[in-house]
């Protein structure tokens, strides 16, 4: 169908970004965002990217100005480290009347350096953590503001598989205007008015997909792999509690569907990250030879600063970061997972 939204801006020519700018180009014209002219230039006139065919509607730019005066619509999809700083970019050509759906799985720190987490005294409350949602509306002039969440393996969506998300927002234009620009006979688009409980729960269950992806590289068989995920399930609506959320927005498309998608498969990158870890390459390694960020591994060390503030009960998170980075064994963290004593298995609803 015809979209109102013509041309549609996307920001970021990594792996989710080019398949969102693809999934959009059924719909509408769409300008892709990269600041490397050397993809800018190599999209354009070779229409590939990432070993994957560009939609001859989709046209590559470095230039900011040019995105924000032609597009109302705009879906930034870039690592959380940097999200901030790409506002900060954009937002002198922002004005009101933009839509901003952000398609990025991950916090944003403020007043805090990331590499001071482990500061002994480092306290990490709910003021030092935010949404990219809360970024957009800090950094520019945009109300209408959602986030795109729910089981989107990039390497699916560029492959042509069907696949669905969630577009979260407190206000049904974005919903819809989600709804209108995405939706095709190979992707369907839900709504959500609960944006914090979409952004956390699509934050939070890259942590769990570390830990599944160490059973994988464990060589261990699904039952372990579901006990963790219905426990991993819980520790994230406590998370999500704290944080201000309900428990709603964790047992949908959003919550449970991209949980299971992103823990058992291995083109997930949090799922990667965590079996290469269990076959014995280093955090730091791992890190420096992945071609995307890991988000789960930046989500885990932030969660883990919160969960102490907050006084959380969470094993899982506990664990995971003593073996992400503080190299506890990985055997040892799984035998203190196993014995740990949970005396009620759903109290969260």
């Amino acid at each position: 169908m015809a979209s109102p939204f013509n041309p549609v801006g996307v920001l970021g020519s990594g792996s989710f970004g080019t398949a969102v700018a693809n999934l959009l180009a059924y719909n509408s014209d769409v300008l892709l965002f990269s600041r490397k002219t050397e993809v800018v230039n190599s999209i354009n006139e070779t229409r590939h990217h990432l070993g994957v065919q560009v939609s001859a509607r989709v046209t590559a730019t470095s230039d900011l100005a040019e995105l924000a005066a032609r597009c109302t619509l705009i879906f930034p999809i870039v690592p959380s480290n940097s999200f901030r700083s790409m506002m900060q970019a954009l937002a002198p050509y922002l004005r009101p009347h933009h839509i901003i759906i952000h398609g990025t799985k991950g916090f944003d720190l403020k007043d805090i350096d990331e590499n001071d987490l482990e500061k002994p005294g480092l306290v990490l409350t709910r003021a030092n953590v935010r949404t990219m949602s809360e970024v957009v509306r800090e950094e520019s002039s945009v109300v209408r503001v959602g986030c795109l969440s729910g089981p989107n393996l990039a390497a699916e969506i560029m492959a042509g598989q069907p696949a669905a998300t969630v577009v979260g927002s407190r206000f049904r234009e974005v919903i819809q205007a989600g709804q209108t620009a995405l939706n095709s006979s190979r992707f369907h688009v839900f709504g959500s008015y609960d944006i914090l409980g979409a952004e956390l729960a699509g934050a939070l269950k890259n942590i769990v997909a570390l830990g599944s992806g160490m059973l994988g590289g464990l060589g261990l068989g699904r039952n372990i792999q579901g006990l963790l995920i219905a426990r991993g399930l819980a520790e994230m609506v406590y998370f999500g509690k704290s944080l201000g959320a309900s428990s709603h927005a964790f047992v949908g498309v959003a919550g449970i569907g991209d949980l299971v998608t992103t823990a058992t498969s291995t083109n997930s990158r949090n799922y990667s990250f965590g079996m290469r870890l269990a076959k014995g390459e280093t955090t730091e390694h791992i890190r420096e030879h992945m071609p995307e960020l890991a988000e789960g591994v930046r989500t885990l060390r932030i969660a883990h600063q919160l969960a102490r503030q907050h006084k959380l009960h969470v094993p899982i998170t506990s664990m995971m970061y003593a073996v992400v980075f503080e190299k506890f064994p990985i055997e040892k963290a799984l035998e203190f997972l196993m014995t740990y004593p949970y005396a009620i298995d759903v109290d969260f609803l």
